[in-house]
């Protein structure tokens, strides 16, 4: 089964029963603003806020959720030009679509940064992404792997932005709230349910925490509203084990695995604030909260925490904008008892309860790369290194060929910038450094296999 961007969510949050699409309904749909759901101190905190709070205050950013449309037809149309689009539209609120400009390489070029939760897509995902990029040529047009187990889409002018859209909505994928003052890519386990060492399976909680960011409840359309206008960026990462492949101490929420030390039931340690910046690296530090490993704690609890920063987070200098700021000035103590008694007045029947010992013991953590034995007989987990995470058209294409023929269509990021492809055959998982033309472009070489452009691959069947 493939766990995919969203849908598996919907039912528990939003009780829809299909996936939602962008533009159809989004742009006929009356949606409120992220500034709507902000508290009046807020409101007048951002008055006096930074720059970036007073483009907010002029015109939302998700106002972007539809202007990426209209830009996109009145460029096609050529009643306007990219060089005419709004300067704060197309440097900022355009990132609420995930459009980052790169207007100082490539003028008129946009990266589209998109949400994948656990870093998991499909083959039809990976052939959409070069479909989208190779108009763009060779030196435009390529895909990125990124830090947060997320994929990029590089080379995209204004006027495809919509249809590139569109394509991601239907195929259950958004790049809705991606970018600057949005929570960003869901970061989970990669080796969420193949693991012999799992504690908690991350792939349905990474999904239920997208789409509490990013799917409308009230539309049921892309791109969340009540949480458009955060402070600063954030960061949310669910851990499946001891290795924490997810990396939760540079996260602004961390979810650590942690069975309760008297009812042994499974749940999460939560640490807080972690993050860099160019003037500040903070590792995260202990939220002494534990919540068990179930859905609607786990969104009570960010969800209280989401609020309490959204509503009370600096808006002045962005440097000191950042969760871990806020927990700072309110002390570790009382941050933790606001989240508590916020997240249990919800009334949904979460508890909040301290944090729970930590797992002790000899271990060591396990290795991406290569070839590894799942616990599902027969199969085995192929990690694949990718140079500097960057994939070209062709590579791409080679990836969603190789998923199909050995992983059943799935292929997983990792935060190293790297992919897996799960289940694959005991028999025709590569045990050896046997190389032969297979896919023309593409190689990849063994100690650890590492993908590069020569026009070779492995030949996984023995």
């Amino acid at each position: 089964m493939l766990f995919l961007c969203s849908g598996s969510a919907a039912s528990l949050l939003h009780a829809t029963s299909s996936p939602p699409r962008g533009r159809a309904v989004g742009m006929s749909a009356t949606k409120a603003t992220g500034l709507s759901f902000l508290s009046p101190d807020a409101v007048e905190r951002a008055k006096a806020g930074n720059p970036i709070e007073k483009v907010k205050l002029a015109k939302d950013g998700t106002t972007a959720f539809t202007s990426v449309y209209e830009y996109a037809a009145a460029i096609r149309a050529g009643s306007l030009t990219w060089e005419e689009v709004e300067k704060a539209d197309l440097d900022t609120r355009l990132k609420w679509v995930g459009l980052l400009h790169r207007g100082k390489r490539t003028p008129g070029r946009f990266m589209m940064r998109l949400r994948t939760p656990n870093g998991i897509i499909s083959s039809e995902l990976m052939r959409f992404y070069a479909d989208s990029v190779e108009p763009y040529g060779p030196d435009l047009g390529v895909v990125d792997i990124t830090t947060r187990q997320n994929f990029q889409l590089r080379g995209i002018p204004l006027e495809d932005a919509g249809d590139v859209t569109d394509g991601l909505h239907a195929r259950n994928q958004t790049a809705f709230q991606s970018a600057l003052d949005n929570v960003r890519n869901l970061v989970g386990s990669p080796l969420a349910g193949i693991d012999d060492q799992e504690m908690v399976d991350t792939r349905h909680l990474c999904t239920v925490l997208s789409d509490l960011i990013s799917l409308d409840p009230d539309t049921g359309t892309r791109g969340n509203p009540k949480w458009g206008n955060l402070p600063r960026k954030f960061n949310i990462a669910v851990s499946g084990s001891r290795d924490d492949f997810a990396h939760t101490h540079i996260n602004d929420i961390g979810l650590e695995p942690c069975a309760h030390s008297e009812t042994g039931e499974m749940g999460f340690n939560v640490v807080l604030g972690g993050y860099m910046s160019i003037k500040r690296v903070a590792h995260s530090i202990e939220g002494d909260m534990w919540v068990p490993a179930q859905v609607q704690p786990v969104v009570d609890v960010s969800e209280a925490i989401l609020r309490i920063f959204r509503d009370e987070g600096a808006r002045g200098d962005r440097q000191k904008a950042r969760l871990m700021w806020l927990i700072e000035e309110k002390g570790v103590e009382a941050f933790r008892d606001q989240v508590a008694a916020e997240a249990e007045a919800y009334g949904r029947g979460t508890v909040v309860q301290r944090a729970q010992p930590k797992p002790t013991g000899d271990f060591t953590r396990r290795e991406l790369l290569g070839v590894h034995a799942q616990p599902q007989p027969g199969l085995s987990r192929v990690g694949v290194h990718v140079p500097a995470g960057r994939l070209s058209v062709a590579e791409c294409r080679a990836i969603a060929d190789l998923a199909d023929a050995y992983s059943a269509g799935e292929i997983r990021a990792t935060v190293e910038q790297n992919i897996i492809l799960p289940n694959v055959a005991d028999a025709e998982a590569p045990r050896s450094p046997r190389i032969s033309p297979h896919l023309p472009g593409v190689a990849f070489s063994r100690s650890p296999w590492s993908l590069s452009p020569v026009a070779q691959v492995p030949k996984l069947l023995a």
